[in-house]
């Protein structure tokens, strides 16, 4: 239980004030309603959020969004943004699953078109595309395709048949991020990422088949092809599988013993870091935007395998379907920006774990198709409860460095929903909301029963409310693959 206890600035915003005799260089600000906040005070997502606030060079203030939870060193569902220059970066900021993300792809079926041929659907999704604990890919990939991949990204996928230009063109980066360096990876996380690619991996990953459920913003979801409600899209959640995990291992134990060398003393040791210019950040940096771009080339060819079963199930081509990619965001990840501080833009490291970018209109960094309204960002739920399309305001810039919730957050451990339900009574609520799940196993029905997790409505109110990222749409599950 935190000992705690935020300032309420005003309604869903929260502040602990910065102390230094506890070494806070800056304020945390806690963005969430009272019920989601009594929920943090449970763990040590506030705590721990202090505790990022102690880092030399960090900036304004530590943002924990209305997902927060405990997570290693870092809140997962948190945001801090180091000076370039002066500052630090984390390994534990961006987390083990670098660049998990979601990407959502439209459809022009309705559910009616669906409904008779779901079990169908969700057997072929699960057939085509490998999932569970240490998965392999369909692809086999020597050395120099890995070094590919890690360089290219989404491109490599495309040259190599996966898919189309257009869907690089609705990723953030391009699905492609400069400056990635294979020869920064360490021949573990080659021998675990090789395997991998175009797998989605088990835990909170999923692949779900959705209906379009409430239209709140009708021009934004005209600019990305949803016009019914009713209508079919696919939402896909995974990352990087054991390469991104094992980067951040790597790198992990690369800054903990480069913590003397740079004098810097830490409240726990979870939050180790390095300069940003040192040559253990570079090397970081360019060993974690290979990884964002292994993630990136992973669910590309997810994406194109589910067009192919789409394909064979209702024996029409993908652009009979319409299956355009609307999106993709990227949630753990650590990128150098520029943001208004104290009236001046300085270039940050703004490191957003289990947090989703939410730029407004007019950013340079949003593709072409949406810079005039803003950027789309998901907000994935548990695979019981529904996802939600919001768009990137202003607001987002000064409360939250441009950020937003990534998900619904956990409320439950794994172990505790082990204990607290079984497999048939999870399958059984999904079947009543009229649910079709395929799993590999028990353990990912029971550890991710909607249950375990925050109400999505909740956390996308918040970010709503407060202008951050507002509602575009909600969607709701009707078919879902896990591993």
């Amino acid at each position: 239980m935190s000992s705690l206890i935020p300032k309420k600035i005003r309604e869903m915003e929260y502040r602990i004030e910065a102390d230094p005799s506890k070494g806070m260089k800056v304020p945390v600000t806690i963005y969430a309603d009272d019920k989601l906040l009594q929920k943090m005070l449970t763990d040590r997502t506030i705590q721990q959020a202090v505790n990022v606030s102690t880092i030399p060079g960090v900036l304004k203030h530590v943002v924990v969004l209305p997902d927060g939870h405990e997570g290693y060193g870092f809140p997962v569902g948190g945001v801090a943004a180091m000076d370039a220059q002066e500052g630090m970066i984390s390994p534990g900021g961006v987390g083990y699953d670098i660049n998990c993300g979601v990407r959502l792809i439209k459809t022009s079926l309705m559910e009616k078109d669906v409904r008779p041929r779901l079990r169908d659907l969700v057997t072929e999704l699960f057939t085509s595309i490998p999932s569970g604990v240490g998965s392999k890919g369909a692809v086999k990939l020597t050395s120099s395709d890995l070094d590919e991949v890690l360089v290219k990204g989404v491109q490599w996928a495309v040259d190599h048949g996966y898919g189309s230009n257009d869907d690089a063109d609705v990723c953030e980066e391009n699905g492609q991020i400069k400056n990635a360096d294979p020869g920064k990876i360490s021949p573990t996380a080659r021998k675990r990422g090789a395997p991998q690619l175009g797998s989605l991996g088990s835990g909170n990953h999923f692949l779900e088949v959705q209906r379009v459920d409430q239209i709140h913003d009708k021009e934004a979801a005209k600019k990305m092809g949803i016009f019914n409600e009713g209508q079919i899209t696919v939402l896909i959640h995974c990352g990087s599988r054991g390469f991104g995990h094992q980067v951040c291992s790597d790198y992990l134990r690369v800054s903990e013993q480069a913590l003397s060398k740079y004098k810097i003393n830490l409240v726990d040791r979870e939050l180790a870091c390095v300069p940003n210019s040192s040559e253990e950040g570079e090397s970081y940096r360019k060993a974690m935007f290979a990884a964002l771009n292994y993630a990136w080339s992973n669910r590309q060819m997810i994406t194109h395998w589910t067009r192919k079963a789409f394909e064979r199930v209702f024996k029409q081509s993908e652009s009979d379907l319409d299956m355009k990619l609307i999106y993709d965001v990227a949630h753990n990840i650590a990128k150098v920006e520029k943001h208004k501080i104290d009236g001046e833009l300085r270039s940050v490291v703004v490191h957003r774990k289990g947090a989703t970018r939410a730029f407004p209109q007019g950013r340079d960094e949003i593709p072409r198709k949406y810079r005039d309204i803003g950027q789309p960002v998901f907000i994935p739920g548990s695979m019981g409860t529904g996802s939600w399309i919001l768009l990137g305001k202003p607001g987002s810039m000064d409360l939250s460095f441009g950020s937003t919730a990534h998900g619904a957050g956990r409320m439950m451990s794994r172990s505790a929903a082990r204990r607290n339900f079984t497999e048939g009574q999870v399958q059984k609520s999904l079947n009543d909301k009229g649910i079709f799940i395929k799993a590999l196993t028990r353990e990912g029905v029971v550890e991710e029963t909607p249950e375990a997790y925050k109400d999505v409505d909740a956390v996308a109110n918040v970010s709503h409310e407060l202008g951050i990222a507002t509602k575009v749409a909600k969607l709701v599950p009707i078919g879902v693959i896990k591993g």
